[in-house]
């Protein structure tokens, strides 16, 4: 994870920490609860990860516009991202194809 990554994911562990319970004490867990599954703040760190820190932003600030009382519910899940990430973060050239037979 590069650092703008890192900050996010702190930033919305924080949330899920201490803001999150404080919501479901002051509107009990009837009144607060999440219209998709996984919630916003589990999306949000899922979409930061697999998706780096801008389009994670992004989409979870998409999810966010959906989650209204006239909205939809239910299974939500992060887009997979269309070009995978290697793991190091840099773009690695295709390797080379062996030839499995000559005819």
């Amino acid at each position: 994870m590069n650092p703008a990554q890192q900050a996010l994911s702190v930033g919305l562990r924080l949330y899920k920490a201490a803001v999150s319970p404080l919501l479901v004490a002051l509107f009990g867990p009837g009144g607060w609860g999440c219209r998709y599954l996984p919630t916003c703040s589990e999306y949000a760190l899922q979409a930061v990860a697999e998706h780096g820190a801008m389009r994670g932003t992004w989409l979870s600030i998409r999810r966010l516009g959906r989650c209204h009382p006239w909205g939809g519910c239910g299974c939500d899940p992060v887009p997979t991202p269309s070009h995978p990430r290697p793991a190091h973060g840099l773009i690695t050239p295709p390797q080379p194809q062996a030839f499995s037979s000559f005819r």
